[in-house]
């Protein structure tokens, strides 16, 4: 049984603005009924160049964005219709890695504050359990525990991500949304964020959605590769399968267009 599953998922958003500065009643489908599963333990890297709907639908599956028709199951349970007490459980198991290292902290939060925030949100354990836990997590990330005590624009990119990282990890959840985790890092420092992923995925059990617009780093990192291309899926399979056969002509443009990550 998948732990996640989405049915026909639409999400429609204003285009914007007209020419003449008034409101445009044109709309954009950034997701246009897309179904995918994926199964416990497994990354499905879901790949696209920028606007094809990969985030929009990553945020769908946590309801960090309300779909406007569609599905979502989470071990079962149904995200969307979840409320209260049950919504709040699931959201424990839930849990997204943001793009941007430099925006997605607080800078007036400590790095204490910053990755125990969740706990405090979801009332659990003590001040003194709480920091106990985060000095853990931070280890687990390959931070110092004396990282705790500092602020965010004390720390390198890379760094910073891996403090978002322990914050994602720090309710020990199921399921990990990594919305282009390393695409604001250079090679380097990305590939070891890379690694970090695949072994705390090994360490806690995890299931990740990988989002990326790198085909290298998906085939790295997933077991399965899902392309998405204006809000549509168009091709899914196996790592292997869609690299070596590639079955769409948007997949083989962009196996081709992608220059290659060297991960160590």
């Amino acid at each position: 049984m998948p732990l996640v599953q989405a049915n026909h998922l639409v999400k429609t958003f204003d285009s914007g603005q007209s020419a003449f500065g008034m409101r445009s009643s044109d709309q954009v489908r950034a997701v246009n009924d897309v179904s995918l599963a994926i199964e416990p333990g497994e990354t499905l890297g879901l790949v696209g160049e920028s606007g094809s709907g990969k985030s929009t639908l990553g945020r769908m599956l946590l309801r960090l964005i309300e779909p406007d028709s569609g599905e979502v199951t989470f071990d079962g349970h149904d995200v969307l219709r979840a409320g209260g007490p049950e919504l709040r459980r699931l959201r424990r198991d839930m849990q997204i890695v943001f793009q941007d290292p430099f925006g997605s902290l607080d800078p007036r939060m400590t790095v204490e504050q910053i990755v125990t925030e969740p706990m405090v949100v979801h009332g659990s354990e003590s001040r003194a359990t709480r920091r106990q836990r985060a000095a853990e997590m931070m280890r687990a990330v390959g931070l110092d525990a004396s990282a705790l005590a500092r602020y965010p624009h004390e720390f390198s990119g890379g760094q910073r991500q891996r403090i978002g990282i322990a914050r994602a990890m720090i309710l020990r959840p199921r399921f990990i949304v990594a919305d282009e985790p390393v695409s604001a890092l250079d090679v380097s420092v990305g590939a070891q964020i890379v690694n970090l992923l695949q072994r705390l995925q090994r360490e806690f059990r995890l299931t990740y959605l990988f989002i990326s617009h790198s085909m290298p780093i998906v085939r790295y990192l997933a077991d399965r590769i899902a392309v998405m291309q204006r809000g549509e899926l168009v091709e899914v399979g196996a790592t292997e399968q869609i690299v070596t056969a590639p079955q769409h002509p948007y997949t083989r443009t962009l196996l081709a267009a992608t220059p290659e990550m060297q991960v160590q």
